[in-house]
């Protein structure tokens, strides 16, 4: 089908994303079995950081022509506090909130609440100097979108209780995740260093997962931390495959294939995660839940058809 090797490896990597960060949400709630919320994220993208720089670094030796030079391709210090900005917006705050509300949202809600980032990138561009006022096919997505939503949570949300009190906070927390999601990416696209972008978000993963570290021995987590065979494969899954494989894959498919193309998997992600949920931790897959995701998909679909190509986030705006 494709005669160009290029785009054919390029299609692979996008269903690699497709398929793998459509499964991270169900890693997410395994790893809390065991393993408290902050040190979840800051284990995870400590180590896949680390592992990312190291490769990068070894690379960066083989190909090195100037002895003079020393980063190996890392981006410079000056770089640094734009990096860590984005590290504390889209892992902290973006990362970090959907770990923390899976605590008590099931996994595939969450997917689905999550692919919702759109409505709040759509939001943050217009607030910038210079925004754009949404025209009326996407204020109609976004009123499309909530509606799925509200429709998704609510009847958890009005069960009052304890168990309606937690998940409302997880709710809470699911939609700071997206604004921190969607002022990273506003960010990140006039500041962030465009030369390498694993290397930038390598160093966006030490710096987010050095933070949530912080915050984990502020909270007291460790502790309570302790490790099962399923939490542990969970966590080498969430590292390895989830931010280390995909994303140097979501990379490559972004390097040659339109961004169009790419930001599709934001469809197949909850379509991944609520199938999951329900097949392997019994979470509820019902006429209510498919029909409300379904309300979502399609506000997400009509605000991208109504957003300006060059409003669609463009690379690292997806670490799941």
């Amino acid at each position: 089908m494709f005669q160009d090797p290029t785009k054919r490896m390029a299609y692979v990597a996008w269903l690699v994303v497709c398929l793998v960060w459509g499964t991270t949400y169900l890693g997410i709630r395994i790893a809390l079995e065991s393993i408290p919320p902050a040190l979840v994220g800051g284990i995870r993208y400590v180590a896949a950081g680390a592992l990312l720089t190291v490769i990068l670094a070894l690379r960066g030796r083989r190909h090195q022509q100037s002895p003079a030079a020393t980063n190996y391709g890392l981006p410079s210090p000056k770089h640094w506090p734009a990096l860590a900005l984005l590290g504390f917006l889209m892992i902290c705050l973006g990362n970090g909130g959907v770990i923390w509300a899976e605590q008590w949202v099931p996994s595939g809600i969450a997917a689905v609440v999550v692919a919702s980032s759109p409505f709040w990138m759509t939001g943050v561009e217009a607030l910038m100097p210079g925004g754009e006022r949404p025209p009326m096919r996407v204020l109609s997505g976004l009123f499309v979108g909530f509606a799925g939503i509200l429709l998704l949570v609510w009847p958890d949300l009005s069960a009052g209780g304890a168990l309606g009190r937690q998940f409302g906070l997880g709710v809470i927390a699911l939609q700071i995740a997206c604004a921190g999601w969607a002022l990273g990416s506003v960010y990140g696209r006039r500041h962030a260093p465009e030369e390498n972008a694993l290397a930038s978000a390598a160093m966006q993963m030490l710096f987010g997962g050095a933070m949530m570290l912080v915050l984990a021995t502020l909270r007291g987590e460790w502790s309570h931390l302790s490790f099962t065979p399923r939490t542990i494969a969970a966590e080498c899954y969430l590292t390895l495959i989830g931010a280390v494989a995909a994303y140097s894959a979501y990379v490559y498919a972004l390097k040659h294939l339109p961004v169009s193309t790419v930001s599709l998997y934001a469809y197949v992600n909850p379509v991944i995660a609520v199938i999951l949920g329900s097949l392997v931790l019994g979470e509820p897959l019902g006429t209510r839940v498919i029909g409300a995701s379904a309300l979502v998909l399609c506000g997400i679909a009509v605000v991208r058809v109504g957003t300006r190509p060059e409003a669609l986030p463009s690379r690292q705006r997806a670490l799941r």
